[in-house]
């Protein structure tokens, strides 16, 4: 049975589309049979793969209408071991007709039950705000990866987050953990990447990654050509990292 993780964090701006794509191309990398799921209405992560609107006819948005659409809208990727449900602006729509809904949080988790099968990992990037996407994303996943920038507001909406999965736990999945929590943006130049990072193991002593993705250019620039790092730079610092990261995950779930 797949592990599912999603990479949430409802503050904007802290790398969770980059770490969502890259963590999910360094899973297939190491050998683990992957899907990303794209949740996010903006599909940056859609894009990160090289994907646009007219590449696909199904997206996230049908699977969560029709649940048995899901296998069909997979799509498999250039990338071994890889592949990917798509994303759709429909997604911002869904927000409000899935609050007209009975039991409305559990529209993803029927959606993936077909398939979690099929995979070693399945990655969810999921929206910067917690809406109902966010509440289905956290329901249907094992547990969530939480990125948090190694700047000064690192820590801002961080107890608001940790009470969200709470309630999730109590409401609607029990079994819902935190994976663990992945510094970013990290520059070991200053001390202040230093102390936030310093600050993030004091608030989670045992689930801090090991594992920290450096500010580096070749991540910023990777997404505008449609690549996930280690294929648009192999040799940077930022593939390393994510590298790492995908065999530190493998570990902690073996």
């Amino acid at each position: 049975m797949g592990k599912i993780i999603a990479v949430t964090n409802q503050k904007g701006g802290v790398g969770k589309t980059t770490t969502s794509v890259n963590l999910a191309a360094c899973l297939a990398y190491e050998g683990k049979k992957t899907l990303i799921i794209d949740c996010d209405p903006q599909g940056n992560a859609t894009s990160g793969f090289g994907y646009d609107r007219d590449d696909y006819t199904l997206s996230v948005y049908d699977c969560l209408i029709d649940p048995e659409k899901t296998k069909d809208a997979l799509i498999k990727t250039k990338y071994s071991n890889l592949y990917i449900l798509p994303s759709s602006s429909d997604l911002s729509a869904a927000e409000i007709e899935l609050a007209l809904e009975e039991n409305r949080e559990l529209f993803l988790k029927k959606a993936l039950s077909a398939i979690k099968s099929d995979f070693d990992f399945i990655i969810i990037d999921a929206p910067p705000a917690l809406g109902m996407i966010t509440i289905n994303v956290m329901t249907a996943c094992d547990s969530i990866l939480i990125p948090i920038q190694c700047e000064y507001y690192a820590l801002e909406g961080l107890s608001q987050l940790v009470g969200t999965v709470r309630k999730i736990k109590k409401s609607y999945n029990k079994n819902i953990e935190i994976e663990g929590v992945l510094g970013t943006m990290y520059d070991g130049r200053t001390n202040l990447s230093i102390q936030v990072l310093d600050e993030v193991k004091k608030y989670f002593p045992d689930l801090v990654y090991k594992s920290i993705i450096p500010r580096n250019v070749k991540l910023s620039e990777a997404p505008s050509f449609g690549e996930p790092i280690i294929k648009y730079d192999r040799a940077s610092k930022g593939a390393d990292a994510y590298v790492s990261l995908a065999k530190e995950v493998i570990r902690n779930n073996e």
